[in-house]
């Protein structure tokens, strides 16, 4: 065992890679917090917490950021219209600084100087977690091992890991490895890697035969904020909290298959890779902002805001979210959002949101004019 090098907080999934983590950083003589975040994924947390004690974590931290998550991270993307290369709506990209708060409060707490994550050196989820540390506390010090050569020599592949594990009685699936990664939190599921690194093979949406009939909502925006509350036409069941209603809104477009895009984009390092993205409320209140938004919204105010959401959507997907001026942009989107009230009507129905009508006391419309 190697000298005694301090205590580092790990961002751990319970997965393979960050479990064999866990184990390599304690042989590297490093006292291990691991750190897990709830963003909305199904796990089994007490599971993942057991384990990491398990493999020798001092302590082990379980968090839910739900709630922060989609006011703090989400609201604000919503209220940009932000779309990445006119398609991809950010969902990894805004879980990332949520957690890498997190990890630094963390360590902060703990007294750690150091803190480690399980990304890979081709990836985005590297710089979004790395920028986000530095920025919040710029004395951390950061163990990425997959850039390290003493670390991916030692583990070329996956059978190496598995070799690792086994021999560190570290868990491994006994089912099936699906041919690609999956991440999911409450924004999106995110599909990438294995066989659809190859742009013609063709992945098989996860949705039901023949579907549910067409559903009708109402959406409430209040002005200068964000969606307050979302009604089923149908029922009347609603749904106000933030994290209530995402999650309710998640419930009904994913059963009718909205928000799938399977896309080829620019990756900030430098290369183009293929991801495959499920965003069920993300696209429908998209949609719905966008059409109150145009409905209320002075046409050279909303000219200057577009701008600075394709600025926004480009600072976000690079990592920069805690940055000086994506702070500012934030809150340039936000003074252009005072006017931004009232409710929008539409339908999801196979894959697609329809929006229906609108009506705002705000309103720029003038019917007797028109």
């Amino acid at each position: 065992m190697a000298e005694p090098k301090g205590t580092v907080v790990l961002a751990y999934s319970g997965g393979l890679d960050t479990s064999c983590i866990l184990v390599w950083l304690k042989e590297q003589g490093y006292e291990v917090v691991a750190f897990l975040a709830n963003i909305g994924q199904k796990e089994d947390f007490a599971e993942a917490r057991k384990k990491a004690l398990a493999l020798g974590a001092k302590k082990v931290y379980v968090e839910d950021v739900s709630r922060e998550f989609v006011e703090e991270f989400i609201w604000p993307a919503v209220q940009a219209n932000a779309l990445y290369e006119d398609r991809y709506l950010l969902g990894t990209s805004l879980a990332r600084p949520c957690i890498a708060r997190k990890l630094v409060e963390i360590a902060q707490k703990e007294g750690a100087r150091f803190v480690s994550h399980g990304a890979t050196g081709k990836g985005n989820d590297q710089v979004r977690f790395e920028l986000s540390c530095y920025a919040l506390c710029p004395g951390i010090k950061v163990i990425a091992p997959w850039r390290l050569p003493e670390f991916y020599h030692r583990f070329p592949g996956r059978r190496e890991l598995m070799d690792y594990a086994e021999k560190h009685g570290i868990p491994v699936p006994v089912t099936p490895k699906a041919p690609w990664s999956m991440d999911e939190n409450l924004m999106h599921i995110s599909y990438e890697a294995g066989i659809l690194e190859n742009p013609k093979v063709i992945h098989h949406p996860r949705l039901p035969r023949g579907g549910p009939r067409v559903c009708s909502l109402i959406g409430n925006f209040t002005a200068g904020r964000v969606p307050v509350k979302v009604t089923n036409a149908k029922d009347g069941a609603t749904r106000q909290a933030a994290l209530e209603l995402f999650v309710y809104l998640n419930e009904i477009a994913g059963k009718h298959g909205v928000g799938r895009i399977d896309i080829v984009e620019n990756r900030f390092i430098g290369m183009k890779s293929r991801g495959i993205y499920e965003t069920p409320a993300g696209t429908i209140l998209y949609h719905a902002h966008l059409d109150i938004e145009a409905f209320t919204m002075d046409r050279e105010v909303r000219k200057i805001k577009q701008g600075l959401a394709l600025k926004f959507s480009e600072l976000v997907y690079n990592g920069f979210w805690h940055s000086p001026e994506c702070e500012f942009i934030r809150h340039c989107i936000s003074r252009s959002q005072e006017l931004v009230e009232g409710k929008v009507r539409l339908s999801v129905f196979k894959g697609q949101v329809y929006i229906l009508g609108r009506e705002s006391p705000q309103s720029l419309y003038n019917e007797e004019l028109v």
